[in-house]
């Protein structure tokens, strides 16, 4: 995934206008005004940045103001990654579920769900609202009571965009050829990394002073 053949290519510098700009500096990733960003989702959707601009608003509220708690955004975001085979997302929500206190065993049992893991009640409501909403555009009457037992209204509207957002990013990444960030060690669905290093956790965009350190890119 690291070479992938992109189909939609990064901004051209010469076309870097303030709207552009706005689109791949979003996060405060450091110098990105002026240098561009590193994260090539970003440098992908600067070539629509009226469509760049609000995705990035969308996407700041599911990622970092979501009224779910981080576990179970990650848990939901990792089945949707495997579910739709999306190296991309997976390589970086593993890290950052290691960060939220989810074990590699958990994620590892994410994929083979709901064979695999020991999973509480709250936990398996979630990967199974993932399957339902793939496999049958709706969540089942029996699932969404079940998860009234856990979760307030506000919640359950956010689990269900969730899910549709991370399917659908996950979707456009696919078919616009975007790949794993290069100097990245890429995670694989096997939790393998590159390197042969045991996957580590990463932070999301101001989680830390050094969140772009964690990278590796």
């Amino acid at each position: 995934m690291t070479d992938i053949t992109p189909r939609i290519s990064h901004l051209p510098r010469d076309q870097w206008t303030d709207d552009a700009r706005e689109v791949f500096a979003f996060w405060g990733e450091p110098n990105a005004w002026e240098e561009g960003s590193k994260t090539n989702v970003m440098m992908v959707m600067a070539n629509h940045p009226p469509l760049g601009k609000v995705y990035n608003i969308w996407g700041k509220h599911l990622l970092m103001a979501n009224s779910l708690s981080t576990r179970a955004l990650e848990l939901l975001i990792l089945r949707v990654a495997w579910r739709v085979n999306s190296a991309y997302e997976w390589h970086n929500h593993v890290g950052y579920a290691l960060n939220a206190g989810i074990t590699l065993e958990e994620i590892g049992a994410i994929r083979d769900f709901p064979e695999g893991g020991d999973w509480a009640d709250q936990d398996a409501l979630v990967l199974r609202s993932v399957d339902e909403l793939i496999e049958d555009g709706k969540i089942s009457d029996a699932t969404w009571d079940g998860l009234g037992a856990h979760f307030d209204t506000r919640q359950k509207m956010d689990l269900v965009f969730s899910i549709g957002h991370y399917v659908m990013t996950s979707w456009a990444l696919s078919s616009f050829g975007v790949g794993i960030e290069g100097g990245a060690d890429p995670i694989g669905f096997d939790l393998k990394t590159g390197s042969g290093r045991t996957p580590g956790k990463t932070f999301k965009p101001g989680e830390s002073d050094n969140w772009t350190d964690t990278r590796g890119y």
